[in-house]
């Protein structure tokens, strides 16, 4: 079965200053063109570290070297919004478009998310200040090596101990230990949840249900103490994005209300303290119909000598039947590698997709094969994954709408 290859990558739109690398055209071979994270100089791990170092937190680093130190920092993470989708709706989110704006002091710009770009591996990478092949959250879903189950890293389905998935501390955790007051404000629901447990831990919790009550206490907790680190999470504008699409009015209008929020804690912040409006990844709508989501479920090629089928339609992990490792990886590539940067394990490893070095506690997480996205294709499983191939708005791969996300500041 052959697929026809889906029109040419949609109009990226880059606004400058974008990282080096990230506003070429694609280039004959797909795997040489994958444009890698910028770990260690501008990716969402390099963020938390930046600021603990700035309140010389013990083990942290200052990788973002253009942000200035701040006695209280805060980081709102807005869960769905890239980079590209923030610039394309400037009067939907006018506060945080001012913060772009140079002649008005805005000093805004991209960082990359990490591969995959998505929430459970993006949020891991924030709390732990690590990319994903240390922190060991590689994925929407994983192979669990222990056990040979694939394991969803967001709903934490099957149970594993977080602790022993996700040992290292979080930044919170340093910077409580060294007498900072780390704080997270964020939903009830998610105080308890092993991904919180493994990520965002450290300090205390306080649980809020809506966007202002949030932004209202985060603005308290910072002038509740001489050093501060509070963080805190909107969720609502990715899930407008994956129901209805990022072009679509019910997205436009989440984005017009975190905005608001955005500038409600901004305009609250004590003396001494520091903004920075972040996210998790992009997003891209893909089209329906066979030209532009292929169903790995009705693929006789391609699930041809697979035994688990990973990750999600845009960052797939793929774990192979005993001693049909070199097939897959040969099969996949012929049939959707003119769509998908498709490499083995160790090239996507030495290529650093996962980061600068992979523990090896993380290496067997890692798919036999690796498949991210370059065009408007998603890879389904409308049998195994019914809700998530339904979806309009996807990401996980390395484009720049879904890699590129803001770091926006905001200082008192």
């Amino acid at each position: 079965m052959s697929h026809p290859s889906p029109r040419a990558a949609h109009d990226r739109g880059h606004f400058a200053p974008v990282p080096t690398g990230w506003d070429a055209d694609p280039e004959p071979l797909p795997l040489a063109s994958a444009p890698v994270p910028e770990y260690g100089s501008g990716s969402l791990a390099d963020l938390l570290p930046t600021l603990a170092a700035g309140m010389e937190v013990p083990g942290t680093t200052a990788s973002i070297t253009e942000l200035t130190p701040a006695d209280r920092t805060c980081v709102f993470l807005i869960d769905g919004l890239g980079w590209e989708q923030l610039r394309a709706h400037p009067e939907y989110a006018p506060f945080m478009t001012s913060l772009l704006d140079s002649s008005r002091g805005g000093t805004g710009r991209p960082i990359t998310a990490g591969f995959p770009a998505t929430t459970a591996t993006s949020l891991a990478s924030v709390g732990t200040g690590l990319p994903p092949g240390a922190h060991g959250l590689p994925g929407y879903s994983a192979r669990n090596p222990a056990t040979g189950e694939l394991m969803n890293q967001l709903r934490w389905q099957p149970w594993t101990d977080p602790h022993v998935w996700q040992p290292h501390p979080t930044v919170f955790q340093l910077a409580h230990d060294a007498g900072v007051r780390a704080v997270q404000v964020s939903a009830p629901n998610f105080q308890n949840t092993p991904l919180t447990k493994v990520a965002l831990s450290g300090g205390t919790f306080l649980g809020r249900l809506s966007g202002e009550e949030r932004m209202d206490l985060a603005a308290e907790q910072l002038a509740a103490a001489d050093r501060a680190l509070v963080y805190t999470y909107y969720s609502e504008v990715d899930g407008a994005g994956h129901r209805f699409g990022v072009d679509s009015d019910e997205w436009r209008g989440r984005l017009s209300h975190v905005d608001r929020l955005v500038q409600r804690l901004a305009e609250q912040l004590p003396r001494r303290s520091a903004l920075y409006v972040t996210a998790d990844h992009g997003m891209v709508d893909v089209p329906f119909g066979e030209e532009h989501r292929i169903d790995f479920d009705e693929d006789w090629e391609l699930s041809a000598g697979v035994a688990l089928l990973g990750g999600e339609g845009r960052a797939r992990h793929v774990y192979a039947v005993p001693g049909a490792r070199n097939d897959v990886l040969t099969c996949w590539r012929e049939v959707i590698g003119e769509q998908f940067w498709v490499a083995s394990r160790d090239e996507a490893i030495e290529a650093g997709w996962f980061g600068p070095h992979v523990d090896d506690r993380v290496r067997p997480r890692i798919g036999d094969v690796v498949a991210a996205a370059r065009d408007d294709v998603l890879l389904i499983a409308s049998e195994r994954e019914p809700k998530e191939s339904a979806m309009v708005g996807n990401h996980g791969s390395m484009t720049p709408a879904e890699q590129l996300v803001p770091l926006l500041e905001a200082r008192s």
